[in-house]
C-alpha cells in the first residue's frame, strides 16, 4: 500500500468527526492518528479554559452531539447527522421556535456558490445557527421553524499533541498542522494525515542529524498556546519550520513564504519544488492565512514557510461542503508526502563539501564512472563532475543544486559515494 493510500485512509477515518478548537472530537482524532503509528507517541497537552496565552484566552470547551432545524411541516430542513458543517461551530445550546423571517438571521449560505454550504464558526462571541445551500434557503416556505442544538459549552480544556523524534543534535526541524475543522478533507484531514506519515518516515530513518518536532494543535489559539509555553526553546533550537495544510488535492503545489522570504525553510522548500519537475505557485507573506501567522509573528520569528497544494482561500471548495473526500486523493497526498520527504533528506545532507584532491579525481578506478569514455557516458556522468567542480567549500548542497541545475535527491547518492571513497570532506554544517 502506498503512503498516499495510507494517508487517504486516515482522512476517511477522521473526516466524520465534529472537530472544533476544543472538545472530545479533537481527542478522538488524536486517538485515531495514534493508532496508525503505535511505535511513536504523541505527548498530549490539555490547556484549561480561561488560561491566558499571549493576548488570548482559551475559551470554554464545546461539544455537540445533535443539532437540527425543522420546518413548518415537521420535516428536518438540515441535520448535523448529514454533515457537521450544517451547524455553526460553537453554537450555544438552543431549543427555540421562530418564524422564518427571524430564523433567517441564524442561517448562513453562499449566494455565489448556491449548490454548496459554508463552514462557519463563532468561537469567541456567543451565537447559534445553521448552514445550508443558498438554493435550499430560497426554497424555504413561510412558517415557524424549530431549532434544536444540544451542545455543551462549559469550562474544560483545549487539546494539542506533539511528537519529538531525537536526532544526533538538539537542532530541530519543526512541522505543524492543525486539528480544529469538522468534515473538510483538504483543509483539515490532509494536514494531520501528512504529519502522521512523516512521523513514521522520520522515526524509521537509519540516522538523523536533526531532531524533529511535529505539532498538531487547533489553528490560531492552539499555535498561540504552544508559542506561549515554548517560545524560548523554539527560538534556540528550530532551524526550519513547515506549516502543512491543504495538501491532499491533485492540482498544484504552493509555498507561502516567510515574512521576508529569507529563511532556511524558504531555501529548502523552494529548491525542492523548483527541481522536482512539478508546477508550483509562490505567495508572499502578505497572502498568509494559516498558523504561519503565529509562528512568523514579530518577536516569534520562527524560520517557517507554509506548504500547500491548492492554497487556502484560493481553491473554490475552501471552507465549504464541497471540500469533501472526493476533492483529495491518494495521489495528491502522495505528492505532498514526496515533496516533504525530499525536504527532509535535503536538510539532512545540506552541508558544505570540499574535494580532497587537486584537479579532477580519477573516478573510473573508484567505480564511479564507466572506464570506457564516449559521448553518451560523458552526459551520464556530467552531474557527478559538476557536483565535484563546485564542491570547493564555498557552496552548500542547495547552492550547488541551483548552480548546476540538478535536483538534490539526484545529488544525495552521489555525495554518499564521494564521502565513502574519501573524495569529499565536510567543511561545516549548514545552520
Amino acid at each position: 500500500m502506498t503512503e498516499g493510500q495510507k494517508m487517504y485512509d486516515i482522512c476517511r477515518e477522521i473526516f466524520p468527526l465534529n472537530r472544533s478548537i476544543t472538545g472530545n472530537a479533537v481527542r478522538e482524532t488524536f486517538r485515531i492518528l495514534q493508532s496508525h503509528i503505535p511505535d511513536i507517541r504523541f505527548e498530549m497537552h490539555e490547556v484549561p479554559s480561561g488560561t491566558k496565552v499571549c493576548d488570548w484566552t482559551v475559551p470554554d470547551e464545546w461539544n455537540c452531539e445533535e443539532a437540527y432545524l425543522e420546518g413548518p411541516d415537521g420535516e428536518r430542513v438540515v441535520d448535523m447527522k448529514d454533515s457537521n458543517l450544517h451547524l455553526l461551530g460553537y453554537s450555544l445550546p438552543t431549543d427555540i421556535t421562530l418564524p422564518l423571517e427571524e430564523m433567517s438571521e441564524h442561517i448562513y449560505y453562499l449566494e455565489d456558490q448556491p449548490e454548496v454550504f459554508p463552514y462557519v464558526t463563532s468561537y469567541y462571541s456567543p451565537r447559534w445557527g445553521f448552514s445550508m445551500t443558498y438554493r435550499q434557503f430560497k426554497s424555504l416556505k413561510p412558517g415557524n421553524y424549530h431549532a434544536v442544538i444540544r451542545s455543551v459549552l462549559a469550562p474544560g480544556s483545549m487539546t494539542y499533541g506533539e511528537i519529538l523524534i531525537p536526532g544526533e543534535t538538539e537542532d530541530e526541524i519543526f512541522l505543524s498542522s492543525y486539528t480544529c475543522h469538522p468534515s473538510m478533507a483538504n483543509n483539515e484531514c490532509s494536514g494531520p494525515s501528512l504529519i502522521t506519515a512523516l512521523a513514521e518516515y522520520i522515526y524509521n530513518m537509519p540516522k538523523r542529524r536533526y531532531s524533529y518536532r511535529l505539532v498538531l494543535a487547533p489553528e490560531t489559539i492552539g499555535a498561540i498556546a504552544y508559542i506561549d509555553k515554548n517560545l524560548a526553546h523554539m527560538k534556540e533550537h528550530i532551524k526550519a519550520g513547515f506549516n502543512l495544510t491543504c495538501v491532499g488535492d491533485n492540482r498544484t503545489y504552493s509555498v507561502i513564504h516567510s515574512r521576508y522570504a529569507d529563511t532556511y525553510a524558504d531555501r529548502v522548500l523552494t529548491n525542492v519544488l523548483s527541481r522536482s519537475g512539478v508546477g508550483f505557485e509562490e505567495y508572499p507573506y502578505i497572502k498568509r492565512g494559516s498558523d504561519e501567522r503565529q509562528y512568523q509573528a514579530p518577536g516569534v520569528d520562527i524560520p517557517m514557510v507554509c506548504f500547500c497544494r491548492s492554497k487556502y482561500h484560493i481553491y473554490p471548495e475552501y471552507h465549504t461542503s464541497a471540500d469533501d473526500l472526493d476533492l483529495i486523493s491518494p495521489e495528491g497526498l502522495q505528492g505532498s508526502y514526496d515533496i516533504m520527504v525530499r525536504c527532509i533528506n535535503l536538510m539532512e545532507y545540506n552541508r558544505k563539501y570540499r574535494t580532497t584532491t587537486l584537479c579532477e579525481p580519477q573516478l573510473g578506478k573508484r567505480g564511479l564512472v564507466p572506464t570506457m569514455s564516449s559521448k553518451e557516458t560523458y552526459q551520464q556522468t556530467l552531474a557527478l563532475k559538476d557536483l565535484i567542480a563546485y564542491a570547493d567549500g564555498r557552496n552548500d548542497l542547495i547552492g550547488i543544486s541551483e548552480i548546476i541545475e540538478q535536483p538534490v535527491d539526484l545529488l544525495i547518492p552521489l555525495v554518499d559515494k564521494l564521502l565513502a571513497c574519501g573524495l569529499f570532506e565536510t567543511v561545516e554544517d549548514q545552520d
